[in-house]
């Protein structure tokens, strides 16, 4: 299994930036893919960004291209998320997902998440 520790979460202006940190423990070497979603308040949990872990491809959802990076260090086991240019309708709490192999299957784990406010 694979435990996740979300950090970087809090309040910023409009207009500022944000970085948002994944660190995965546990059975790393299985990882298949990482990713960021968002949670506003009365919403849907929507995709942000993933990374794949073999070769580090990404998509970003149209929403957030040109102002979130996401990003990873295979050697810490940890992705990242850069948020640049925020707006107030990025403020969500923010789930990190890693996506594994076991038993031949892929399996979901998400972090505990973390809160993005951004103020106007």
């Amino acid at each position: 299994q694979v435990q996740l520790v979300e950090s970087g979460g809090g309040l910023v202006q409009a207009g500022g930036s944000r970085r948002l940190s994944c660190a995965a423990s546990g059975r790393t070497f299985n990882i298949y893919r990482m990713g960021w979603f968002r949670q506003a308040p009365g919403k849907e949990r929507d995709l942000v960004a993933t990374i794949n872990w073999s070769d580090g491809s990404t998509y970003h959802t149209d929403s957030v291209k040109g102002r979130f990076t996401i990003s990873r260090d295979n050697v810490k086991n940890t992705v990242y998320l850069q948020m640049n240019s925020l707006l107030p309708e990025d403020t969500a709490v923010y789930y990190c997902k890693v996506q594994y192999w076991t038993l031949g299957s892929l399996a979901d784990y998400w972090g505990q998440g973390t809160q993005v406010t951004v103020s106007s």
